[in-house]
């Protein structure tokens, strides 16, 4: 069997959802049909999780006990702490995310092939309670301190940053850092979804699953964008020399970090939120002087670049919220996945209802008729 190759499979339906919609022209993100600027404006992360992963806004007694299990599963085994001290320090957090979620499945078997209603839910609730734990205390390890237990009393959001910092995060700064986790939590079918589809397909235990998503998006290609543009900032260093570099980099061919997105033709609608976030956090917190390098770095590329379809994407802006929050850069990947497990849950929900193990074909480019040549007769061309 041929067909017409597709690089990237880019443009090719893989599945059918009702989970997220992208208008790409128009600027337009949905959850379940919601428009991502009215959740961002009015629901929270755990709410927005519970719309994709059940495919519906939960009523109040279903919020309040889907919120009260998560909250009584954020703690992890000793075991995986002690799994966690014996990561090298300068290991990378998305590495140590990756084998702390694999290792779940070890404490929370799941029988493949019989997956069931209530290990979907059970496996859901651990894995949306237990990845920020599980990045706060490989935090904490790395630094020499010992992690810090996870409060009842703080929301999804805030006890994630208390974690991290050892802090109390202020409720504007918490709220501020649960609209980036909506944000970031699903966005259709992106390389790590598939990822996720693919493994689920072969009805792997949800553990594993998740496993394969974060291993995807670890990849610069997917992940990380958003410390690059921190990067990219900070090389620039002043306002006045945003437009000879962005100048040399388009004489050159390369990418400016940020800036473009595969679907989206205008500025992302999440860039839009996330610039908001950015300037209410620095109106309250104290002003960073990168935020103007980026929009100085906006305009340049709207006027030299923009009618190619080129405007800030999700991860433009966000790095400046997460560095303003004392994020540390290469964490910014594993809040990425904090946030985005849920899209992952929602999409894996979905496959079990109608699975199909995925087997794509190949367009073969190799010779046929080959003649074995014996390795006594062998010599190089």
């Amino acid at each position: 069997m041929t067909g017409e190759y597709v690089p990237g499979l880019e443009g090719v339906p893989a599945t059918r959802s009702n989970i997220s919609f992208v208008d790409g022209k128009a600027g337009v993100l949905e959850y379940r049909g919601i428009p991502i600027d009215q959740l961002a404006e009015s629901s929270t992360f755990l709410e927005t999780s519970f719309l994709l992963i059940f495919a519906h806004l939960p009523i109040k007694e279903e919020l309040l006990n889907y919120e009260a299990e998560v909250l009584s599963h954020r703690r992890i085994k000793y075991r995986i702490r002690d799994m966690i001290k014996s990561f090298p320090e300068s290991g990378r957090p998305m590495v140590a995310l990756q084998c702390c979620i694999a290792a779940l499945g070890m404490y929370y078997p799941v029988n493949e092939g019989t997956i069931k209603e209530e290990h979907t839910y059970e496996s859901t609730i651990r894995l949306m309670a237990k990845l920020p734990t599980m990045v706060a205390t490989f935090h904490q390890m790395r630094l020499g301190n010992d992690p810090l237990t996870p409060r009842d009393d703080l929301g999804h959001s805030a006890n994630f940053l208390y974690m991290l910092t050892g802090k109390e995060p202020d409720p504007r700064i918490a709220r501020i850092f649960e609209v980036c986790l909506m944000l970031h939590a699903e966005h259709t079918v992106n390389a790590s979804t598939f990822s996720a589809l693919v493994t689920g397909s072969t009805l792997a235990d949800p553990y594993t699953v998740i496993t394969s998503a974060a291993g995807t998006l670890s990849g610069p290609l997917h992940g990380g964008a958003n410390e690059e543009v921190m990067a990219m900032l900070r090389e620039i260093g002043t306002i006045e020399r945003v437009r000879p570099y962005i100048e040399d980099r388009l004489s050159r061919k390369q990418k400016i970090m940020g800036i473009g997105h595969r679907v989206y033709k205008v500025k992302d609608p999440r860039a839009i939120i996330l610039q908001n976030l950015a300037v209410e956090l620095f109106d309250k917190f104290g002003h960073s002087r990168l935020y103007d390098i980026a929009v100085e770095v906006e305009r340049v590329c709207e006027e030299l670049i923009g009618s190619k379809g080129l405007y800030p994407n999700v991860d433009f802006y966000s790095g400046l919220v997460y560095d303003k929050l004392g994020i540390p850069p290469d964490l910014y990947t594993p809040v990425f996945a904090i946030a985005r497990v849920a899209g992952w849950l929602a999409h894996w929900h979905e496959q079990l209802a109608d699975n199909r193990i995925f087997r794509p074909t190949q367009v073969y480019t190799g010779k046929h008729d080959v003649e074995y040549t014996p390795v006594s007769l062998r010599s190089y061309a």
